[in-house]
C-alpha cells in the first residue's frame, strides 16, 4: 500500500445514489487472483454502450476528468455485497479518494484497508461540489489526511473523520499486517516472557 498524505485533484462527478459493488466492479471481473486488470471493469456497464464502445456520456470517459483522482458520489456509495475488488478497481483506475454523504460500512472498511480514502461530507458540501464540477470541471480540491481537511477552490475548509488506526496506516503506507510487523520486537518480547 502506498502512503497517502496530501492530494490535489479535479473531481469526477457521479451523482448516482445507492451505487452497489456490482455496479462498481461486475462479478464477471472477480475471477482474478490479484488486482491487475480490475480497472478495465470499473463501472463497466455504465462506461460502455451495448456494442462495447465507450459511452461518451459517462464521466470516466470524458476528457476533462482524465487524470482526476477524486470521485464525488451520490448517497450510500458502495452498498451491496462485500467485495474488496471494488476499492481495488477504483484505485486501479487512479481514484484515491471517494467523497459522499454516506458509505456502506463494509465498503468503507475495505476502502480504508486498501488505501482508498472515503470522505463523508454534508449534503450542502456535496451539492456545492456537484455544482462546481458542472460549472468548472477543471477546478481542483485539496485533501490533507494529516489535518483531515478537504479544501474547496474558494478556500472553504471542511473537516472529515477517520479513525486513528486507519489514518496511521494510510499515512505510513502499511496495511494491518504491516502495522503488526512494525511491533515485531515487542511481540517477540511478549512471547518470550509468556513462555
Amino acid at each position: 500500500m502506498k502512503s497517502f498524505t496530501k492530494l490535489t485533484s479535479k473531481i469526477i462527478p457521479l451523482p448516482n445514489t445507492d451505487v452497489d459493488t456490482d455496479q462498481i466492479i461486475p462479478a464477471r471481473y472477480l475471477k482474478v487472483i490479484d488486482k491487475s486488470g480490475l480497472a478495465e471493469g470499473l463501472f463497466d456497464s455504465w462506461r460502455r454502450l451495448e456494442d462495447g464502445s465507450p459511452n461518451p456520456d459517462f464521466p470516466l470517459n470524458q476528457d476533462e476528468y482524465q487524470g482526476a483522482q477524486v470521485l464525488l458520489a451520490g448517497d450510500n456509495f458502495g452498498c451491496g455485497s462485500s467485495r474488496e475488488h471494488a476499492p481495488w478497481a477504483l484505485m486501479g483506475w487512479g481514484i484515491n479518494v471517494v467523497i459522499s454523504t454516506s458509505f456502506a460500512d463494509i465498503f468503507r472498511g475495505n476502502a480504508l484497508k486498501n488505501g482508498l480514502l472515503p470522505i463523508v461530507v454534508s449534503e450542502e458540501i456535496q451539492t456545492s461540489l456537484f455544482d462546481l464540477s458542472e460549472e468548472a470541471p477543471t477546478a481542483t480540491v485539496d485533501i490533507n489526511l494529516e489535518t483531515q481537511t478537504l479544501t474547496l477552490p474558494d478556500g472553504t475548509q471542511v473537516s472529515f473523520e477517520i479513525d486513528t488506526f486507519s489514518k496511521t496506516c494510510m499515512l505510513e503506507g502499511i496495511d494491518q499486517l504491516g502495522y503488526l510487523l512494525k511491533h515485531d520486537e515487542q511481540i517477540a518480547a511478549f512471547e518470550e516472557a509468556r513462555a
